[in-house]
């Protein structure tokens, strides 16, 4: 633990921005019996779940908050963490109620209506006080696009989410000059937000038209000081939820979330939607197997851009997908940040030095990445 000590405090002090008090809840995950991992892969997860249990050790005799749970990793980022966690983050009462009136189910299962969320909204906000104030999700699969970091959220939570994170990023990616990469992240986010479409092309044969009617593009610095901030950390990417049913394109993926492909994958997009894979990657099966439990894993969720000048490996999609100057694309769940689309699915993939226009609602248009660099 100590040769972290110095980003743990960090972490708490510049990105969480701590106050007197606070409940601290840091979080992990366990490789489940029926996984198949590989090697490294078995070597980073280790390590992540033992930096977590640091991590909490290190906010209990520093802050005097720290609390600790693990759990058998979920099926896939962006499907609902178990009871037990939502038990840990809530309090009983929260979750007694949740419970009672019939929400708890839908609310695990994700197949919650508007009206239900609504209710649960309301129960979460009565009984807010019991929430935990700081959130530390060091589990390898993301918690992110579900609806206990949502709800966590709008109790006012702030939450840091870290998913197939390895604890050396603490002496790359975040040890970014903080100021400067919202700085930089704001740019861009003003400058994506003044378009209609966004183009992307890629040496690799990705070339993508994704819309933005409608859609307000965010900023991920890491600054996660505000009531309800939630992001990912290492930080560094402008993204948005594109307009449901109308993107398209080919997007030629050369890299998974923790590894590159054996070949390349190429997924053809139309209205908004993966209506075919070719090619011969293991992760082609994995896909498809996701796509025929839920139709809407096929959704196109998300256009990020990376900010990070710190980050730069590609074998990680946490710290690859805020590399200065790339683009990464999701499938699945958008409904965390304005989208419509609700999937116990949410992965991302990085795609290399992109080319990306903006095109307005007046038809001009404005490169803003040339091969990979940063024109603002």
């Amino acid at each position: 633990m100590e040769q972290y000590q110095q980003a743990f405090e960090s972490l708490f002090a510049t990105n969480m921005g701590y106050r007197s008090g606070e409940r601290i809840l840091v979080f992990s995950d366990l490789i489940r019996a029926d996984e198949v991992v590989t090697a490294s892969d078995l070597d980073r997860r280790t390590r992540l779940h033992a930096t977590a249990r640091d991590l909490a050790d290190f906010s209990r005799v520093r802050f005097g908050s720290g609390e600790f749970i693990d759990f058998p990793a979920t099926p896939a980022s962006g499907a609902e963490p178990p009871l037990a966690l939502w038990s840990a983050v809530f309090g009983e009462a929260i979750i007694e109620q949740l419970e009672i009136t019939g929400l708890m189910g839908p609310l695990l299962a994700k197949s919650v209506d508007a009206a239900g969320l609504d209710r649960a909204r309301g129960i979460v906000a009565a009984g807010k006080a019991a929430v935990a104030a700081i959130i530390i999700a060091l589990s390898n699969n993301s918690t992110s696009h579900t609806n206990f970091r949502k709800l966590a959220c709008q109790a006012g939570a702030r939450f840091a989410s870290l998913p197939h994170f390895d604890p050396e990023m603490f002496a790359t990616s975040m040890a970014v000059n903080w100021q400067a990469l919202a700085e930089r992240t704001a740019r861009l986010v003003a400058a994506v937000n003044r378009a209609e479409w966004v183009y992307v092309e890629c040496p690799n044969g990705t070339v993508m038209h994704i819309c933005k009617q409608g859609r307000v593009a965010e900023g991920d610095d890491g600054l996660l000081t505000a009531d309800g901030a939630f992001g990912n950390l290492p930080a560094g990417e402008a993204y948005l939820a594109p307009l449901e049913g109308e993107s398209h394109g080919t997007m030629v993926i050369e890299w998974g979330p923790t590894a590159k492909l054996n070949s390349p994958l190429t997924l053809t997009v139309a209205e908004g939607t993966v209506v075919r894979i070719d090619g011969d990657d293991p992760l082609k099966q994995r896909l498809e197997a996701k796509f025929a439990e839920n139709p809407h894993c096929r959704n196109l969720a998300e256009l990020g851009i990376g900010t990070n000048d710190k980050a730069s490996r590609p074998d990680n999609v946490l710290e690859a997908e805020k590399i200065l100057g790339t683009i990464h694309l999701a499938l699945g769940d958008n409904t965390g940040f304005g989208g419509t689309v609700a999937a116990p699915f949410h992965e991302d993939y990085v795609f290399y030095q992109p080319t990306v226009t903006l095109v307005m609602a007046d038809g001009s248009q404005e490169i803003i990445i040339d091969n990979g660099q940063l024109q603002l």
